[in-house]
């Protein structure tokens, strides 16, 4: 099996042959491509002829310290992360490694598994780092507005397809905001109907009395202030494609009218004695399980059956990975435009929190809401944790997962604990009241 290591090469400089002969052991057996060099001189040349991705160095090394070479790849190889390790540790040595540049700071000694740890953050921040680039200079975007690249979205755009070269009614589900109508314009807009209207109703927003002469229009005389035949919204989509958005808020009445549509392509004004044929594709959305109000009675089974050709099931944000990056840094560069304001970029530690540290309720319309929000009220160039709204700054207060096995919750949190300490060992058996062999065989059942 290949390893996803495999592709991500570290440079290891230290002037102690054991020590690099152990380093590139340790790495290369954990699937990473290793070089090595003796001293600063030499890994600047190897640096500037061969790509990089992390820089392990020693601190004190002959001639130039390892704090000279961190200073050199910060000022001259952005693409690249740097972990200081040294058998001199210091509160005061930690400050400067990490105020030069070191991304990690690694006392020694230290074990197999501290170092793999601290290797593995160093190149997820790397790995964050370039996707906020790439997202910056260029959104994967789809038709119509849509965009991601992950695998549920994938699915979603395989579906949209499909059901675009049919005329067969869709059922569009998904939570609130995460995109019904844009999906529903999407298969109209890339089907034969194309030419004609799309006419999207929100069925949840107009009153119950209104709704049936919405859709379906009247006639003259029908009810007082009915002063002229007025086309409703089934006529006005005629050829074309009409869009139910939020049907379950329907009334059992009005559903046993829309199924009399669906069955029969015949609409009734309200006033009139005689039905109307129309050419309409319906293209349905509901937040809630169908299945669920059949059940409760609030919903009925034939007109289910009929919305549920084909099945869209949208995917929330938090479940899509790094869409989320993409639709912020989509956001990003249609709101800064608009205010006419250049586009700032988003620090790691940012990403992380709208990547992992939110549960995103709202979803891309919540998303959508904030960068409007932070292009608004930041002045600066780089969007940092700060700047966040509350909700997302203290997501670390964030709802349990009571279905998680205890193991995997105490895992999670001695991890979080070695790394706000920098890995140090120590400090973490402190902190968490178990002495370093109990922490040492914990970390082995997490690797395990």
């Amino acid at each position: 099996m290949t390893s996803p290591n495999e592709k991500t090469s570290i440079l290891v400089v230290d002037d102690v042959p054991d020590t690099v002969e152990v380093l590139q052991r340790n790495l290369s057996a954990a699937g990473y491509t290793v070089l090595t060099a003796p001293g600063v001189p030499e890994a600047i040349r190897i640096a500037e002829s061969t790509p990089v991705d992390l820089v392990i160095t020693d601190w004190r090394m002959p001639k130039v310290s390892g704090i000279d070479l961190v200073r050199h790849v910060r000022e001259n190889l952005r693409d690249t992360e740097v972990i200081m390790i040294t058998g001199y540790p210091s509160i005061a040595g930690a400050v400067e490694a990490v105020k030069t540049g070191a991304e990690e700071y690694l006392p020694k000694p230290f074990t197999d598994e501290e170092l793999l740890a601290v290797v593995r953050r160093a190149i997820e921040k790397l790995r964050m780092r370039r996707f906020g680039h790439a997202a910056a200079l260029q959104t994967t975007a789809r038709p119509y507005g849509l965009i991601g690249d992950s695998k549920p979205m994938l699915e979603v755009f395989k579906a949209i397809s499909k059901a675009a070269s049919t005329f067969a009614t869709v059922l569009i589900t998904g939570e609130s905001g995460t995109g019904k109508e844009l999906v529903a314009r999407a298969i109209h807009y890339s089907s034969q109907r194309s030419a004609a209207a799309f006419v999207p109703v929100n069925c949840g927003g107009i009153p119950e009395g209104l709704l049936e002469s919405e859709l379906f229009g009247y006639v003259k005389g029908a009810f007082t202030g009915a002063e002229e035949s007025r086309a409703g919204f089934f006529q006005t989509a005629d050829g074309g494609t009409i869009f139910l958005d939020e049907v379950s808020e329907t009334s059992l009445s009005m559903q046993v009218k829309l199924l009399r549509v669906l069955q029969d392509r015949e609409v009734y004004m309200v006033g009139a004695k005689r039905g109307r044929q129309v050419d309409v594709r319906v293209l349905a959305s509901t937040n809630k399980s169908l299945p669920d109000l059949v059940k409760k009675g609030l919903f009925r089974e034939d007109l289910y059956f009929r919305l549920n050709v084909i099945t869209i099931e949208l995917p929330p944000l938090r479940g899509r990975g790094d869409d989320i990056l993409l639709l912020a840094h989509h956001f990003v560069k249609k709101y800064a435009s608009e205010s006419g304001k250049p586009a700032p970029r988003f620090s790691n530690e940012a990403m992380h929190v709208l990547k992992q540290g939110y549960h995103w309720p709202g979803n891309v319309r919540e998303l959508e809401n904030i960068i409007h929000r932070l292009i608004v009220m930041t002045d600066g160039d780089c969007v940092e944790v700060p700047d966040l709204p509350a909700p997302l700054r203290f997501s670390a207060a964030r709802e349990l997962d009571l279905t998680r096995p205890l193991m995997e919750v105490e895992a999670e949190y001695i991890r979080n604990v070695l790394a706000s300490v920098g890995g140090n060992r120590t400090k973490a058996a402190e902190l968490l009241q178990i002495d370093r062999k109990t922490l040492r065989e914990k970390l082995k059942k997490t690797e395990s």
